[in-house]
């Protein structure tokens, strides 16, 4: 069953005929020769905020370089990651993707659409496919609606003309919830409920993309896998194309086919998700990786531990040269302080923004 909206032109059909969202028929994970382009290219974008001081706060003292030059791009109905430590942007780069909130520079492309050039109606009917599932599932329901009205809301503002209760129930089902939730307020549910409830509500509208800015760090160990699992499901279900925001590299691990790794506001690794854990190039990779605990005692007490020196420094202040240098432990005297790297291809499908990439991977027992 899917919903009844209305297009820029005749809607879609689905094989049985009903109607669906404009850009993908209900039931359709998206192939075609149409995914031939990505669904989402971001290219160096930023995004800054500025600091302002004196009486009126008019004088520019500086600014907070949140998102500084990201390039990736994301396939119809993959999963990309998109790790790093707290502070590092990657919340802020995925609503800067869906303009909650508004790019200082460069562009983001929606299935060959140029996001930032489109105006309010425009942009309210692209955002049909194009959601998100937000960190705190209990701040991000209205504690005032009921499930049935909190998932009937997308509904009716995007123009919804069949069954909402029905499709309220076919959304709760979706997502493992009884018919019976829909009377039901969000203090009444466990974390795990509400989150299913975030979902229910993120995939309303038939969406092709899903941001999910840190889906499972507020719930329960005990209950993560499981809304992992959904996720997985639906995907393969509804034919979902992710970007999941996690600081937790063992979630992005299980769920994401390419692992971009963000440090103060730059990605400084990309590559296809094994290849990653099993050979991190960039050092801030490296260091992140040494910290995950094994499984295996041996093999535990035998691997090097890399413990970063320092802080993370500010995004007001971005050091000169290598972002990370001041915390790398393979620095070397040249290039590092005063040379930034480019985030370049060095394999296939990889890329890292580091002078000694190369190099790192031959080094001995660096993990």
């Amino acid at each position: 069953m899917s919903p009844a909206l209305p297009a820029d032109g005749p809607p879609a059909q689905d094989p049985a005929g009903t109607d669906a969202p404009p850009g993908r028929a209900a039931g359709d994970p998206g192939t075609g020769a149409a995914d031939a382009r990505p669904l989402l290219a971001v290219r160096g974008l930023e995004v800054h905020f500025p600091i302002r001081s004196g009486v009126l706060r008019q004088r520019a003292a500086g600014r907070v370089r949140a998102v500084d030059g990201v390039d990736l791009t994301v396939r119809h109905g993959m999963t990309y990651g998109l790790v790093g430590e707290s502070g590092c942007g990657k919340s802020t780069l995925g609503k800067a993707v869906l303009r909650l909130v508004e790019p200082t520079a460069g562009t983001v492309a929606f299935d060959g659409v140029d996001v930032g050039a489109l105006e309010r109606e425009p942009l309210r009917r692209l955002r049909r496919r194009m959601q998100m599932v937000f960190q705190d599932p209990l701040a991000s329901l209205d504690p005032r609606q009921s499930v049935e009205s909190v998932l009937a809301e997308p509904l009716r503002v995007h123009g919804f003309t069949g069954d909402r209760s029905a499709r309220v129930r076919e959304l709760l089902d979706l997502v493992g919830l009884p018919a019976g939730a829909a009377g039901r307020y969000p203090h009444e549910f466990s974390g795990g409920q509400r989150q299913r409830v975030g979902i229910a509500r993120a995939i309303a509208l038939n969406p092709d993309l899903i941001i999910a800015d840190e889906p499972v760090s507020a719930l329960d160990v005990s209950i993560q896998a499981q809304i992992v699992n959904l996720l997985q499901d639906l995907q393969a279900q509804l034919g979902l194309t992710y970007v999941v925001i996690a600081h937790d590299l063992a979630v992005v691990r299980h769920v994401s086919d390419v692992i971009g790794v963000m440090y103060l506001g730059a990605l400084v690794e990309e590559a296809p998700s094994d290849e990653l854990y099993a050979e991190p190039l960039h050092p801030y990779t490296v260091a992140l990786m040494s910290a995950i605990p094994i499984p295996d005692p041996a093999v535990e007490e035998r691997r090097r531990r890399i413990l970063l020196a320092g802080d993370l420094p500010s995004p007001v202040d971005v050091p000169p040269g290598c972002r990370f240098h001041t915390r790398c432990p393979f620095r070397r005297p040249t290039r590092c302080a005063d040379e930034t790297p480019e985030l370049r291809q060095v394999r296939p499908g990889r890329r890292v923004a580091c002078h000694w990439a190369e190099e790192i991977a031959l080094s001995p027992g660096r993990t």
